[in-house]
């Protein structure tokens, strides 16, 4: 059964991601959160000829990866919700062409894992799906060719700029008693600062993750200190910073338990990352893997997801169109632990 406080989706079932799994490329594998990975590359093209096929490969590989987890074939789950940064969501359909599972391509951006998250939430807490596998994926070279500049331009990155995580993450949800579960979930609304950079996606991202956050704990009538860590992804170091100071300035104070997936894949000191990760391959990874385990291991007990995307198109950028952004929300917990009221 699905409840509904204001626009916040509540399930009364509390699907459970039964497995995850994570896959990176070689920067990530040189990162703090290696360990979290169930592989890394060293060589970026993943043994493919082209950038967006090892995109695919990576996709693949963490798909294959979580239903192998949960000793689950393809042929039992009903849904698959799966997208990327690429045209189309050709990564996406790539990967899961050899599946054969009923498939939902999603484009969020940076917030595509999260939308797949609700999504899935959905069609396993009314029934229509026993599971659902939840994917994305993101390249930094496939993004750089795409939305910026091929790599051998030699491009000069600005100091706001985010490096696109080379990462796939995944995860299988279904019905279980215990595990990480999805408490509830609210679809976001599109939300523009007026921001033209394509190199600044931090600041076009962070007034539609305010606005999120804001009406999640006004709905849900919830406050920060009843969260362990309210999570977004992936606004970097600037956006960090932006999110903080326009909640801040609305009264509400989440710096005590605000982390960013942006912030946490990379070392800034080490890595040259300029302004943190970015990508609907990094907070994929992430959530899997590091905060699925966190939840699970009782080191976390409520953790609000709130997946970042700014929607922007090449074309959009040339024509010097704004940066619309877009965040969902999605709370996570173990299944013995209830917040929402």
């Amino acid at each position: 059964m699905i409840q509904k406080q204001g626009r916040v989706l509540s399930f009364s079932s509390r699907p459970v991601l039964l497995s995850g799994a994570a896959i990176g490329g070689k920067a990530e594998g040189q990162g703090p959160c290696a360990n979290e990975f169930d592989r890394c590359y060293e060589d970026d093209y993943i043994c493919c000829k082209t950038w967006e096929q090892a995109e695919s490969a990576l996709q693949k590989e963490a798909l294959l990866t979580a239903l192998k987890k949960a000793d689950t074939n393809a042929q039992e789950v009903d849904y698959l919700f799966s997208g990327d940064l690429l045209d189309q969501c050709i990564a996406s359909a790539t990967a899961a062409k050899d599946l054969q599972i009923p498939m939902t391509g999603l484009y969020g951006a940076c917030s595509t894992f999260a939308l797949g998250l609700a999504l899935s939430a959905v069609f396993v807490g009314c029934n229509a799906a026993k599971y659902a596998l939840v994917a994305a994926s993101s390249h930094f070279c496939s993004a750089e060719k795409q939305f910026r500049f091929p790599l051998e331009y030699g491009n000069q990155r600005q100091p706001t700029t985010q490096r696109t995580a080379t990462a796939a993450g995944a995860v299988l949800v279904g019905n279980s008693k215990t595990g990480c579960c999805i408490d509830a979930a609210l679809i976001g609304t599109i939300q523009d600062l007026g921001i033209t950079d394509a190199a600044n996606m931090g600041a076009a991202m962070a007034p539609a993750a305010a606005d999120t956050i804001e009406k999640f704990l006004t709905q849900t009538q919830t406050s920060p200190v009843d969260y362990d860590c309210i999570l977004t992804g992936d606004l970097g170091a600037v956006g960090s910073r932006l999110l903080c100071q326009i909640l801040f300035q609305k009264g509400i104070d989440i710096s005590a338990v605000h982390e960013d997936c942006g912030n946490l894949l990379f070392d800034a000191k080490k890595q040259d990352v300029h302004a943190g990760a970015s990508g609907c391959g990094c907070s994929a990874a992430l959530v899997s893997t590091l905060f699925r385990r966190r939840i699970e291991n009782g080191l976390l007990q409520n953790v609000l997801f709130v997946g970042t995307g700014a929607l922007m198109s090449p074309l959009s950028v040339q024509q010097g169109e704004t940066i619309p952004g877009i965040a969902h929300a999605v709370l996570l917990s173990m299944k013995n632990n209830k917040l929402t009221k």
